[in-house]
């Protein structure tokens, strides 16, 4: 009777705890999907910011246009973020992960530096195809957080990823030996952002994807040596003659 008993007490023990745990468990799911709603939430404003941004600009997105985009209230949009400017924000530090990602593996893939400028080169014309040419400016004028963070990114990733380039390639023999290659790696960068000023390169009349085309090539073509034209003809339509020698 006894023995019975002490079981009887040990199954019932057994029963609350499983049932405390079931609960525990149904309560760390519900959490959890709640965690990913609204990750799934945030995730859809941002993705939906880029489209609109990329397409219209910052300054011409407004959160209704947002909002309006996704189907939702701004209020839920207000529930993620403080404003727009944090949307700008987290926007630009995703998609500069995302590009220095590519570049890391455009760098990788290539064999040679000049072919990981072409990649890179058509990588951007992808990229700008889509790209409003006043982005770039918007930020610059209106979004100063934002554009801090781009500017912490030309320094600390795209000169020194440009600077490695042209170290290689002098290293290689296809670009010429007496680069100054900090000189060169910031004027590289400065041509990116010129051709994203409409004050220089109106977009009524310039188309901005053939505005990098030009500005890469031009670029390039003048520190290639006489192998580097070589090599460079072989990843180009339009041929480049060598350097007589005298």
């Amino acid at each position: 009777m006894f023995s019975l008993e002490i079981e009887t007490y040990q199954f019932s023990s057994i029963s609350q705890k499983f049932s405390e745990t079931k609960n525990l468990l149904k309560v760390s799911l519900v959490f959890l999907l709640g965690k990913l709603q609204l990750c799934s939430v945030k995730e859809r404003i941002l993705k939906t910011a880029v489209d609109l941004f990329w397409r219209y600009g910052v300054k011409s997105v407004t959160m209704d246009d947002i909002a309006k985009e996704l189907g939702i209230s701004k209020k839920t949009i207000y529930q993620q973020f403080n404003d727009k400017d944090a949307i700008v924000k987290e926007v630009v530090e995703q998609e500069l992960q995302c590009e220095q990602t590519d570049m890391d593996r455009l760098e990788a893939e290539a064999s040679d530096p000049i072919e990981e400028v072409m990649r890179t080169s058509d990588y951007m014309r992808a990229s700008f195809a889509t790209m409003s040419p006043v982005l770039l400016n918007d930020l610059k004028k209106y979004h100063p957080k934002a554009w801090a963070i781009f500017q912490k990114h030309k320094h600390e990733h795209i000169i020194q990823g440009i600077s490695d380039n042209l170290q290689r390639g002098v290293a290689a023999g296809l670009y010429r030996s007496d680069l100054d290659v900090d000189v060169l790696a910031r004027m590289r960068v400065e041509q990116i952002e010129m051709a994203f000023d409409p004050a220089i390169f109106p977009p009524q009349k310039f188309a901005m994807i053939e505005v990098h085309t030009q500005l890469i090539h031009h670029f390039l073509r003048g520190i290639l040596t006489d192998r580097g034209i070589r090599v460079y003809n072989n990843y180009t339509e339009k041929p480049v003659k060598e350097v007589e020698q005298s």
